[in-house]
């Protein structure tokens, strides 16, 4: 596989999983399911974002509650607010009466309860969490693994779960299932994971615990995974990765 084939892979990935801009294709995109193994990296830019705000709002001395709100508005701009939209449906198809049901719910455009208390809670622990975490380099390190492994999360739970339906994102992305995609994700996230120590190793417990979670939830109730899956995945790991390492460091 060429340098320029892989780039291209990377670049979809980072279209399908922020508004970043990241150019045009000359000729022929990738298939989706081939730039999954970039899924991970994807997550890096948003999290340079998000801690480029959280240290320059309060730097200008905001409170830290403040510039935790700021970074993820930030973060939520860099990525179009997907996971969060998926969060919303899928918590909101999980009140279905049965399968069929469930799916239509969460094709549905509208909001209902549990996805508005699913965004407060997401959000507010977040926010919360992001306040905690000490000022410095160890803030961008956390921001950086837990964007990393929680698309990692999303990645692995793409590849164990078949498809929930025969169209949509998460058919359209899913491959070929191997491991081999998960290595350049699984090994930056080690690498974050050893420059926050014993604090980085539980911050990826608590997300791979919470992931399995949610997959097993879906795979119960939808029969397999979706796009909203997917997203409601990495924001329920990211939002778990925060809480901890808000604690541990």
């Amino acid at each position: 596989m060429s340098v320029a084939r892989r780039c291209a892979e990377a670049r979809l990935a980072l279209m399908l999983l922020t508004r970043l801009p990241a150019g045009r294709f000359e000729g022929a995109a990738p298939e989706m399911s081939a730039a999954r193994w970039a899924y991970p990296l994807a997550g890096l830019p948003v999290a340079v974002i998000g801690w480029a705000v959280l240290a320059g709002v309060g730097a200008l001395g905001a409170a830290p509650l403040v510039a935790a709100f700021a970074a993820l508005g930030a973060m939520v701009l860099a990525t179009g607010g997907l996971h969060h939209d998926g969060l919303a449906d899928f918590a909101d198809g999980m009140g279905g009466r049965d399968r069929a049901r469930r799916l239509e719910i969460m094709r549905d455009s509208r909001i209902g309860s549990y996805g508005v208390l699913a965004l407060i809670l997401a959000v507010g622990l977040g926010a919360a969490s992001l306040a905690e975490l000490p000022e410095g380099s160890k803030a961008g390190a956390a921001l950086m693994l837990v964007a990393v492994a929680s698309r990692l999360a999303m990645l692995v739970v793409l590849d164990t779960l078949r498809p929930a339906r025969a169209d949509g994102l998460g058919h359209g992305a899913a491959g070929a299932r191997g491991r081999s995609a998960w290595l350049p994700g699984v090994a930056l996230a080690l690498l974050l994971c050893a420059v926050l120590g014993l604090a980085g190793v539980m911050a990826l417990l608590a997300m791979a615990l919470v992931a399995a979670l949610v997959a097993r939830r879906a795979s119960r109730r939808l029969g397999g995974q979706t796009g909203d899956v997917l997203g409601a995945v990495q924001l329920c790991a990211e939002t778990a990765g925060w809480v901890v390492l808000a604690a541990a460091l």
